[in-house]
Parts: C-alpha cells; structure tokens; sequence
C-alpha cells in the first residue's frame, strides 16, 4: 500500500497485461497471484475513471487472469477464497492520499466536512463498479457460453469494491490524524482487518502492532465477509442493464454505511493537531 500520496489522484486507465506491480505472497499471507491481477485491482480503484472506462479493464482484468480463477468456478465459497486471495496481494498496492493531498483536492476542507467528501467519492467509485459490472453481464446475457465467466466476473469486481472501502479507510485515517503506519503489508493486514470487522484501525489494534501475514482465523473472517458482500451482489448478474442499476446503488450505499460506520469509531478521540504531530499507529 502506497501511502502516503502526494501527487495527483488522477491515473490514466491501462490493461492488466501492462502492470509492472509486483505481489509477494510469502508476505501478504496470499495464494499466489499474478502481479498482473492485482495490479488491474488497484487500477480500478481510481476514482477519476470513467464507468466506461472501468466497464474496459473489469472486463480485461476477467478475461485475463487465466487458470489461476478457476477457483471461482467451484463453489462460492472457492470464489469468496479467491476474491480474498486477489484482495490481500493487491491491498499493498493501492495509492492512498495523505491528509495534505486531501485537503488540496477537496478545496482546503477538514475534519467531519472532508470526511464526508471521501465518503461520498468512495460511494460514487464503488456505484461505478457495479454499473460496469452490470453492464458487462447485460452483454454476457446476448452471448450465453461467456455466463461461464460470471462467478469470476462477480468475484472480481467484489474484490474490487472492497479494495475502494479499503483505500477508504485508510484515507479516513488520515482525516481523523491517526494515519496507519508501518510496511506497506503491516498497513494492508491492518485495514483488511478494519475492514472485515467495520472498525477503526485505532480500535482494534489496543496498542498492539499489525503482523504482515493475515492469520487463518482472520483469513477466514475475511472470506466469511466477502461471501456475504458477494451474495448482495448478485444482482449485478441481472439482464438488461438492470444488475448495473441496482448494483450501483447497493454498492453506494454500502460503502456509505462503512464508512459512517468507522468514522463514528475515528470522532470518539478524535482532536485535530498540528500536520507534524499527528499520532502514529507502528
């Protein structure tokens, strides 16, 4: 995980095929996955993409990750497990924007105000990925033996919408003056456990420090979630353009939700201090 930036937000999209990220399993705790994968993950990311050009490279990132997604074909809970898998190798890869660089691209704002600002820019690129989701099942509808690839079309862009609640976090951090520190693996296992259990990093550490590799336990709390988020986003899968629709919506709301739900946890010792003597986490 890239953090922090202090460069633009903006990136242009690119192919999968053309990634130069590299994942290291022996340290994100991950099967091994392309570097390729992952970097297409947190291409998507990006908020200043447009849902065409989103719709593109989800649908390059599926047709491209290879025997290494068959996983996604046996079960959902093997899909879950290698959403997962996609999610851990990509989350130290993904550009977080520190406190100064958001507070330049939302016009000077802080506290509860910028808050909401990267709330809502979060929802908006989550409703983006289920709209492109949606739009390319409507097509995989007209042309029924490419429906085979929908298990690791839904896989994919699940780990995608979580990887922008991921960044997400991370961001809200930053706000709150509690920016998460560490190796970029110590900072991904520390927001995917934030994130699988919908809480400040800040609160659920207690003082201790985040390992680089996931346990099984939180491995499979992890899983356990991404089923669940997988389950809701199913509708995308609907014909005609209508998955998009309500996939974009359910997708919205929910990151609304998770992001409401961990700043309310970020306010409670929540003081605004001088850029230079923000708290640490490692």
């Amino acid at each position: 995980m890239t953090l922090p930036e202090k460069s633009s937000d903006s990136t242009a999209p690119a192919d999968p095929e053309s990634s130069s990220v590299e994942t290291d399993a022996d340290t994100t705790g991950s099967a091994k996955i392309p570097a390729e994968a992952s970097g297409a993950l947190a291409k998507l990311t990006d908020s200043d993409l447009s849902t065409r050009d989103r719709r593109r490279l989800l649908g390059r990132a599926v047709s491209g990750f290879g025997r290494g997604a068959g996983r996604a074909m046996r079960g959902p809970r093997a899909a879950a497990g290698w959403a997962a898998d996609l999610l851990i190798a990509a989350a130290p890869h993904l550009t977080v924007r520190d406190l100064e660089t958001l507070q330049r691209h939302y016009e000077g704002k802080s506290g509860d105000e910028l808050a909401d600002a990267v709330i809502r820019n979060a929802a908006r690129t989550t409703a983006s990925l289920g709209a492109a989701g949606g739009g390319i099942a409507a097509v995989e509808w007209t042309a029924p033996p490419s429906l085979l690839s929908a298990p690791i079309l839904l896989a994919v862009e699940t780990a995608a919408v979580v990887a922008v609640e991921v960044k997400l976090l991370a961001e809200l951090h930053e706000v709150y003056g509690t920016p998460v520190r560490g190796s970029a693996s110590e900072r991904a296992s520390a927001l995917l456990t934030a994130w699988a259990r919908r809480r400040g990093v800040t609160l659920l550490q207690g003082g201790r420090g985040f390992t680089t590799v996931l346990g099984a336990g939180m491995r499979k709390e992890l899983r356990d979630r991404l089923l669940r988020r997988m389950g809701r986003n199913l509708t995308t899968l609907g014909p005609l353009f209508t998955g998009a629709a309500i996939g974009a919506e359910l997708n919205r709301r929910a990151t609304r939700k998770l992001g409401d739900e961990v700043r309310a946890d970020l306010r409670k010792g929540y003081k605004l201090p001088p850029a230079d003597d923000r708290p640490a986490l490692y």
